[in-house]
């Protein structure tokens, strides 16, 4: 689970509703026809946008934001480099009988020691890899997209809120105080929506993607290393190539 986009969330709406209440009540921020022009007017736009069978897996591409787990690049090549220090004690047929919980590394070792070429095993991984990368833009550009549409419909209904409030300015105050509550509040619903629970959550869904594609791709470079019969400490220093400096295995005195 992922405290830190829970964190975020909490405090995004314990701010804005510290904010109302110190100034003000919620119930003064409650208003259906501004909720029925944001809420119903981004829901069609989903549903206009987007084919049914995306629009089922939206609930579950959020919650991914929330409950799923970013993969430490290092644990992955220190485990690459196990399985290097296996083949090279043994052979690479040894790998498939090697536990290994990963499911793409999974793939990966088992298709070395079917003694697959280099090659096929680079274009079977890198197809899976760039189909994960592409079935995570569809659901990253869906969130985004619900983030770019609530602002534009709180922009709709603050149109609304004019034309109403203009037509009736020979009303009293309380006309005028509804049709204005419209045209402000609708303006606040879709910045909220986009700028709390769509943008910030499109960007961690990214980084995640990203992530697991990094992740992915040492496994390839790993195990073409291991195919090719290189020495595990080789193969553990090109892994490091894809970690941050301050992370990598220290060459003078580090890690052994």
């Amino acid at each position: 689970m992922d405290i830190a986009t829970i964190i975020g969330l909490v405090l995004a709406v314990a701010s804005i509703v510290g904010s109302i209440l110190a100034g003000g009540t919620i119930v003064a921020f409650f208003d259906v026809p501004s909720i029925l022009v944001v809420g119903g007017g981004v829901t069609a736009a989903i549903f206009i946008k987007w084919p049914m069978e995306q629009i089922k897996l939206l609930i579950p591409v959020y919650l991914k934001s929330i409950l799923n787990t970013a993969t430490d690049p290092k644990k992955m090549i220190e485990e690459i480099q196990s399985l290097a220090d296996t083949a090279r004690r043994e052979s690479v047929f040894a790998l498939e009988k090697v536990p290994v919980e990963d499911a793409f590394l999974k793939k990966a070792v088992t298709l070395a020691a079917d003694n697959r070429p280099p090659e096929v095993i680079t274009s079977i991984l890198q197809l899976e890899i760039d189909s994960l990368v592409e079935r995570h833009k569809l659901g990253q550009n869906i969130i985004s997209g619900i983030g770019d549409d609530g602002p534009a419909f709180g922009m709709i209904g603050t149109l609304i809120g004019l034309v109403i409030m203009l037509q009736n300015l020979s009303g009293g105050p309380e006309e005028l105080g509804k049709s204005m509550a419209v045209a402000i509040l609708t303006t606040f619903y879709g910045a909220v929506l986009a700028n709390v629970f769509m943008g910030p959550v499109a960007n961690k869904l990214k980084f995640y993607s990203e992530n697991e594609a990094l992740v992915m791709n040492i496994v390839v470079a790993g195990v073409l290393g291991i195919v090719a019969g290189e020495n595990p400490r080789v193969i553990r220093e090109k892994l490091d190539s894809f970690l941050p400096p301050a992370a990598r295995l220290s060459s003078e005195g580090g890690e052994e």
